[in-house]
């Protein structure tokens, strides 16, 4: 959880238990965030990626849930505190479970080192998982790494929303005939999600393309079980607008 007695004191500081957020998001900068927090002596009290960094809703501090508010990057070093629904609610991976005969002829020796979400998707990518799950044989690894985003708008609730040079971060991104597929990979079971790791990604690389974007969600299960999620914005604008398509449990034999 980013750290609730660092956002109470940032609240304080600059009287932000005063803003009117139903009438606008509140900005805030990298400077004023370190200026609020410059007597903390915990990295974790005073880092402003650690303090912004709210990936489920569990991981809000104490002022956000009570008020009903998120927080997004709009700009390298600038942010927006909204009031709203900042996350998505990712479906329960203790449904049916499909037994995946992997498309590799040999064992891979290498990807049994570690335990890492790259490791495992990209498994899951060369036993023709996600190709098969999305139903598209042509897709190749084509994205990977941090990116800054292009200048777009949006929209939550009445409010827009204008962002530019965001670092985005996609795990893995696949380009096929005709989509390209972008994927958010967990390790660990997660509840939900922040929706922006997935929207502002999406966003991006509609940019670049005019093929379909698609957006998924990996997670390594345990007992050698792989959930994927797909996910779409049936409103390109709208930030809200996200809607589950299609969730499958795969068992890799």
């Amino acid at each position: 959880m980013a750290s609730s007695k660092s956002w109470q004191r940032i609240f304080d500081y600059y009287d932000i238990n005063k803003h009117d957020f139903d009438k606008s998001p509140f900005e805030i900068s990298a400077p004023e965030i370190k200026k609020a927090c410059q007597n903390f002596t915990k990295t974790s009290e005073k880092e402003v990626r650690i303090l912004c960094k709210q990936d489920t809703r569990e991981q809000r501090p104490h002022v956000f849930i009570k008020n009903g508010l998120f927080i997004l990057p709009i700009k390298n070093g600038k942010y927006k505190i909204i009031r709203g629904e900042g996350y998505v609610d990712l479906p329960p991976t203790d449904g049916d479970v499909t037994d995946y005969v992997s498309k590799i002829t040999f064992p891979l020796d290498t990807s049994t080192v570690g335990n890492s979400e790259m490791q495992h998707l990209d498994y899951a990518y060369a036993s023709s998982m996600i190709r098969t799950f999305v139903n598209d044989d042509s897709l190749v690894l084509t994205i990977r790494g941090r990116k800054y985003t292009p200048e777009f708008q949006f929209n939550i609730g009445v409010h827009t929303i204008v962002t530019k040079s965001v670092q985005t971060e996609v795990d893995a991104g696949y380009e096929g005939k005709d989509r390209v597929v972008l994927i958010e990979a967990k390790n660990s079971k997660a509840t939900n999600t922040i929706i922006r790791q997935l929207y502002y990604p999406y966003r991006q690389w509609q940019e670049h393309t005019k093929k379909e974007v698609l957006t998924l969600f990996f997670e390594k299960e345990k007992d050698n079980q792989y959930h994927l999620s797909l996910f779409e914005f049936t409103d390109v604008m709208d930030y809200n607008s996200i809607t589950l398509v299609d969730t499958k449990t795969y068992r890799l034999t």
